[in-house]
């Protein structure tokens, strides 16, 4: 039995249970914690993480689990645990506290607060000890309560200089009086611009934004890619290539079991932050899929089916819904589940030595290892197939070819016999949230990667998954935040009691409106637009204010904090203002006109940061272009079971378009033209047959009946 418990046992969130028996008195962010840092008039330590966060552990082992550390927070302070995942509203706010000090932010961020909440000093990760330049987490804890009891002037000057910043950070630009809107002068050569700033900061031998730490950065990739295959920019094209390419080939990907962890520690995609975010491979569905589209390259193909296929195994709950991430860590240490010796690899594949040569080229496996000097080795591509046959070949009788064969059939076998192995092992935590936000991601690029690979059970899945937020999150056309063993979790600390959902935030609506759309494309089943069209309305009911031309991240009758936030940077995910404008934007083409409005606004307020900054707003970039652009929109009319239809739909497709929009109008079901009133109007259906319509802005092309015809129009 645990010798400690605190008042996290009772929260549901698996990142706060994981601190449930910490010595530290940890609070959740509740009425009760706050109301008692004003009674004693005792500061506030408030640490944010998440479950799968290897430097959250680490701090957990060394600082929150020694009984000396903790006692003297205890004296001191008021310790409140935060899940980022569960309440991003307050990592948002204090997220800017560290910036605004000139560094980094990361997690887990420990941020010190007045009982009112206003933010006066703020870190990362603090060691126990001094370290490398950081002073112990001790010697932070002592300074941090000296100040307040004896320079509490300071202390207060500090926090309101603090929260008049990050209030100005939420204030959209001025725009001066009578001046064009920012979108129009941005539109001709957008594209150019942004990923002009973009490839100035691309690594051109390793693929990818930046040196080290090596993030994914989708949001870049996604400008990139558009600039190179919608605008011919060959050198945009080939680095989104080399980035698909180096990622798939790194160890950032698991090479067993498929998926990506979180991102690399190095400039080679090589040695990761072990944790699998369901986030990142959402995304990076998606993005290999357009990959596959564009270039046509097998392994990309292969890349998203395989990913997808650890998906099914390892992150769907068994109602459908796909849980929130994969530690980093087991057995206390990070990465153990993942790396292999050549004593482990001779193990697994027993006296089958080709299987062992193959797998020891191929993978890069070493005696003195490639990770943190343990002699234990990351997987990679180190070498081709082709390649570690070359070097095994000894002139054996078969020739080349047989070898070849040879290889890949023992390859085969040593990737099941280390998986199964693997398999074996303790394994890392996973937390078991079903967030909305983060499925809705995945659910609209299994819709939309299962349309492009001709993977119908993806399609499905998404919509099983879609079925189960929608029935247990959704009320009102107001999306919550999360489940948790199959039932929702509010927004806020408390959990939800009865039938009641607490709202969510921004991007949990967001998302999943645009996850509608998406799945309404993949099916053509009209009652998703109307799902999207009621989160849509919500959305701007509660989060749009006119005055700040946008959507605010927190609803208008969310909790009361020292500021309301925008959320207009990507981050990991695209910026919920920017998918927020893109759900709109896309009612707006196909269902509703009225829709546009609060697109347009919300874009042209975020124009001149996105092309100062398109690194930060990759997403906002893209929806900009779709503005100025305007969409493809397929429009197929004729008999929604039928095999003509399919085959012009499937069409649609496959193309890279990624401003695309597919409506089928069923002649016999009314209500299919009107969930899609906008491009239905005029589309007249031929007996017998399904025809197809290419709309580019107004302007539609003449009827179509073969799939060949209907690829050369989107060509």
């Amino acid at each position: 039995m645990a010798a400690h418990t605190n008042r996290l046992a009772n929260e549901s969130s698996p990142y706060l249970l994981q601190h449930a028996h910490n010595p530290v008195e940890w609070y959740p962010w509740t009425a009760e914690a706050l109301d008692l840092a004003r009674r004693e008039d005792r500061p506030i330590l408030l640490s944010i993480g998440y479950a799968a966060c290897h430097w959250c552990h680490v701090m957990e082992r060394e600082s929150f689990e020694d009984e000396a550390i903790a006692r003297h927070m205890n004296e001191l302070f008021v310790n409140i645990k935060v899940d980022r995942e569960e309440r991003p509203d307050l990592d948002h706010i204090y997220q800017l506290v560290v910036q605004l000090m000139g560094r980094s932010g990361g997690w887990p961020l420990t941020v010190f607060l007045t009982p009112d909440q206003r933010p006066f000093f703020a870190g990362t990760y603090f060691p126990p000890k001094d370290k490398l330049g950081m002073p112990g987490f001790p010697k932070v804890l002592d300074a941090v309560a000296d100040a307040y009891r004896n320079r509490r002037a300071e202390v207060e000057l500090q926090a309101q200089e603090i929260t008049q910043a990050i209030e100005r950070t939420q204030r959209p630009p001025e725009r001066a009086a009578g001046a064009a809107s920012a979108v129009e002068p941005a539109s001709p050569d957008l594209l150019r611009r942004a990923s002009r700033q973009l490839l100035a900061r691309f690594d051109n031998r390793h693929g990818g934004i930046g040196s080290r730490p090596k993030f994914p950065n989708t949001m870049s990739l996604d400008v990139l890619l558009r600039r190179g295959a919608l605008e011919g920019d060959r050198v945009a094209a080939d680095s989104v290539e080399l980035a698909l390419d180096r990622m798939r080939d790194g160890g950032i990907w698991d090479h067993l079991r498929g998926g990506f962890h979180r991102y690399s520690t190095d400039e080679r995609w090589l040695v990761p932050h072990f944790e699998k975010m369901l986030y990142d491979n959402a995304l990076l569905l998606r993005l290999y899929a357009d990959g596959f589209r564009a270039f046509e390259k097998p392994i990309y193909a292969e890349t998203a089916r395989e990913l997808v296929g650890y998906l099914f195994a390892e992150m769907r709950d068994p109602e459908g819904g796909f849980y929130a991430s994969q530690d980093a860590d087991s057995e206390g240490s990070e990465g153990k589940f993942f790396v292999w010796t050549l004593d482990q690899l001779r193990a697994a594949v027993g006296e089958d030595q080709l299987a062992y040569d193959v797998a020891r080229l191929v993978f890069g496996i070493t005696e003195e290892g490639n990770f943190e000097h343990t002699g234990a080795t990351v997987l990679s591509q180190h070498r081709t197939i082709e390649q570690a046959a070359a070097v095994l070949d000894s002139g054996a009788s078969g020739g080349s070819a047989a070898h070849l064969a040879q290889c890949r059939e023992a390859l085969a076998r040593a990737r099941a016999r280390m998986l199964a192995a693997r398999e074996e092992r303790p394994r890392p935590a996973r937390d078991d949230k079903v967030l909305a936000s983060w499925n809705g991601l995945l659910i609209g690029a299994l819709a939309d990667a299962g349309r492009a690979l001709d993977e119908p059970a993806w399609v499905d899945a998404a919509a099983r998954a879609f079925a189960v937020l929608e029935r247990k999150l959704m009320r009102g056309g107001r999306v919550g935040r999360y489940l948790k063993d199959g039932a929702p979790v509010g927004a806020r600390a408390e959990r939800a009691g009865g039938g009641d959902v607490r709202p969510g935030f921004l991007d949990d609506q967001a998302y999943l409106g645009n996850a509608a759309l998406d799945l309404y494309e993949a099916t053509s089943e009209p009652r998703y637009v109307g799902v999207a069209r009621a989160i849509a309305d919500a959305m701007i009911a509660h989060h749009w204010d006119e005055a700040a031309r946008g959507f605010f991240f927190t609803p208008d009758d969310g909790d009361a904090l020292i500021a309301r936030t925008q959320d207009i940077y990507d981050q990991a995910v695209p910026s919920a203002v920017s998918m927020a404008a893109l759900l709109c934007l896309r009612l707006s083409e196909i269902a509703d006109e009225r829709y546009l409005a609060p697109a347009e606004k919300q874009l042209e307020a975020l124009a001149p940061t996105a092309l100062e900054n398109p690194f930060g707003l990759g997403q906002t970039v893209c929806v900009l272009d779709r503005l100025a652009r305007g969409s493809v929109t397929v429009v197929v009319v004729g008999e929604a079971s039928s095999a003509a239809t399919g085959d012009l739909a499937r069409e649609a497709f496959k193309a890279y378009l990624p401003d695309r929009a597919v409506v089928v109008v069923d002649p016999a079901r009314p209500e299919s033209a009107a969930a899609a009133k906008v491009v239905a109007d005029g589309k007249p259906a031929r007996p017998g047959a399904a025809v197809a319509y290419v709309c580019r802005g107004r302007a539609c092309s003449a009827p179509v009946t073969e799939p060949a015809e209907l690829r050369a129009l989107l060509g």
